[in-house]
């Protein structure tokens, strides 16, 4: 009994010793989705950072659907940030990326007052996250607007993302339909990244991927029974060795698209042990 009541208090101690800061506007009077949480380690200073990007298609989610991450990081010695942005249709696909580099813009200046170091950032997210993830650390324009850069980023961790190439998954989607004869969808993928094949292109992580830019290493996870994220991991993965960046795909066997983001942080998902190597092998650098 004694043991037990030990072991839980030791766990309490560490569930509650950390500073969480809910809600800080990323924007001098801006929207109401111009914030983000930040979660610190107590005592934290001049640790690395997680930027992480909510998921929900780019119309709906929240900056708090993080489950074990936050907690899971910080352990590893990580402050983590999650943000909100504006969302689909209220703004556009332009708009709405910059919203998220302004979130990280503001992250790189007053992090260090949260105990984190600016200059050792990891960014990651799921699903729709996943492709704003990955563009943001292959476009570097978006960055360098808000008076940030490539230079800063040790990793990039995108999560079942199915937009890495836009025009893939827009001809894999539109031919599925239509050689089952169904109806085409209503504001799909071609809608939401702006209507014309220019902004499709431009939208798309590949696009950007080139040597010598600083893009940091990348571990690509993924739904392996999911024929498109599946495609679009294996088409990002491939972009990005054949531009020397250090890459690695995971697909994750027995899980599904929520599953796969709900489960990181627990101690036998495969899929975490695949991040731990990853994350493990960024801080020895």
């Amino acid at each position: 009994m004694k043991l037990i009541l030990l072991a839980t208090l030791a766990f309490a101690v560490n569930a509650f010793a950390q500073s969480v800061k809910s809600n800080i506007p990323y924007v001098e009077n801006g929207h109401a989705r111009h914030v983000l949480d930040i979660y610190a380690p107590a005592n934290a200073k001049n640790l690395p950072v997680v930027f992480w990007i909510h998921g929900g298609g780019w119309t709906q989610g929240d900056k708090t659907d993080v489950k074990l991450k936050p907690q899971w990081f910080m352990d590893k010695g990580f402050v983590f940030v999650s943000t909100n942005y504006r969302l689909l249709p209220e703004v556009d696909m332009g708009t709405l990326i910059r919203d998220v580099a302004k979130a990280f813009g503001w992250m790189e200046i007053h992090i260090a007052e949260y105990g984190g170091d600016p200059k050792r950032v990891l960014v990651g997210g799921h699903s729709a996250g996943a492709q704003l993830a990955a563009f943001i650390c292959t476009d570097d324009r978006y960055l360098k607007a808000e008076g940030a850069s490539l230079d800063c980023l040790i990793g990039c961790v995108p999560v079942d993302g199915d937009t890495y190439d836009v025009p893939a998954i827009i001809e894999t989607a539109e031919t599925r339909l239509r050689v089952h004869h169904l109806p085409p969808r209503v504001n799909g993928h071609r809608e939401k990244f702006g209507g014309t094949p220019e902004k499709h292109i431009d939208f798309s992580a590949v696009t950007h991927v080139a040597k010598g830019k600083g893009i940091p290493p990348f571990l690509i996870l993924h739904v392996a029974a999911h024929p498109d994220t599946s495609a679009q991991a294996a088409r990002l993965g491939n972009a990005l060795k054949e531009a020397g960046v250090p890459t690695t795909v995971f697909g994750a066997k027995d899980t599904s698209h929520v599953k796969l983001n709900d489960d990181l942080g627990l101690p036998d998902d495969p899929a975490t042990k695949a991040l731990d190597t990853f994350v493990t092998g960024l801080l020895k650098k």
